[in-house]
C-alpha cells in the first residue's frame, strides 16, 4: 500500500514538473541562483546563515527572509523591477537601483514566484480614469507624511522614504498594496481602486507639475516669491524708513 502511495506521489510530482511552462522552469533556475540562499528552496524560509551570492555582499549573514508562498506576481514584479532585490546586505533598507535582470529574466522569476501559491497578480492601474484633485487629498491623507506632498521623498525613523519620480503607475499601485519595508499596506477597503487610480494620476502629475508664478525649487511652493518679498521688499522698506528718518532728523 505504501509502495502504491509513493508511486502515485511520484507520478503527481513528475506531472506537475512536466506541466510547468518553460518560463517557470527558467525562473526556477534563476531563483536557485539568486534567491534561494535567502528565501529558501521553493520559497520556504527558515532562520539560517546565508552565504554570498550574486548581487549581495561577499559575507556570511544571519537572515530570516519572508516566505514567498502566496505573495503572487505582484510582489515579485515590484521588487525585481525596482532593483530592490537581490538585497545587497541583509538589514539595510532596499533602495531603487538598476535591476540586475533583463526583461525576460524578470518575467521568468515573476512567473516562478507566482507559481508557488495563489497570490495577487500584477495590478493594472488606470490613472486616466482617476481624479487628480481626489488623488491629492488621498495622497495627503495616506502618503505625504513620509513622501512629502510633492512626492519628493523624506525622512522617518529608521527609513528614508524615496522620491516617486522614477516609479511607474504599476509600481505605485504595487507599493500601495504591498507596503514595502516600513510602508503600511493599504487594502482595497482603506484605498479603493478608484482612489488608487487617482493617487497614481496625482503622482504622475507631480512629476511635471504646472509651477505657476516662479521656479520649482523642489515644488515646495512659491518660495522664490517669498524670497523676493523678504529680501527686496524688506530692504526697500528699511531704506525708506532710513530716508524718512534722516529727513526728519535734518529738520530738528
Amino acid at each position: 500500500m505504501k509502495l502504491i502511495a509513493a508511486s502515485v506521489l511520484a507520478l503527481a510530482l513528475a506531472g506537475s514538473a512536466s506541466a510547468a511552462s518553460p518560463q517557470v522552469v527558467r525562473g526556477q533556475h534563476l531563483y536557485g541562483r539568486y534567491c534561494s540562499s535567502c528565501h529558501g528552496m521553493n520559497g520556504v524560509t527558515k532562520p539560517r546563515t546565508i552565504g554570498a551570492g550574486p548581487g549581495r555582499t561577499q559575507t556570511q549573514q544571519q537572515a530570516v527572509a519572508p516566505s514567498l508562498h502566496g505573495v503572487g506576481a505582484r510582489a515579485a514584479d515590484f521588487y525585481l523591477r525596482t532593483g530592490y532585490m537581490p538585497l545587497a546586505h541583509v538589514g539595510l533598507q532596499p533602495r531603487r537601483s538598476t535591476p540586475i535582470f533583463d526583461e525576460g529574466e524578470i518575467r521568468a522569476l515573476t512567473a516562478y514566484v507566482a507559481s508557488l501559491g495563489h497570490g495577487p497578480p500584477i495590478p493594472q492601474p488606470h490613472p486616466e480614469k482617476g481624479d487628480i484633485s481626489l488623488g491629492q487629498h488621498q495622497f495627503a491623507d495616506h502618503c505625504a507624511g513620509c513622501h512629502q506632498i510633492a512626492a519628493e521623498g523624506g525622512y522617518v525613523t529608521g527609513a528614508i522614504p524615496p522620491a516617486l519620480e522614477d516609479d511607474t503607475p504599476t509600481q505605485i499601485a504595487e507599493a500601495v498594496r504591498i507596503g514595502p519595508y516600513v510602508m503600511p499596506t493599504f487594502t482595497k477597503k482603506a484605498i479603493t481602486p478608484h482612489q488608487l487610480d487617482s493617487i497614481v494620476a496625482y503622482v504622475q502629475y507631480m512629476k511635471h507639475p504646472d509651477d505657476r508664478g516662479g521656479w520649482a525649487l523642489g515644488h515646495l511652493g512659491p518660495v522664490p516669491e517669498g524670497l523676493v518679498t523678504w529680501l527686496i521688499a524688506a530692504a526697500a522698506l528699511i531704506f525708506t524708513c532710513m530716508t524718512i528718518g534722516k529727513r526728519l532728523g535734518s529738520h530738528e
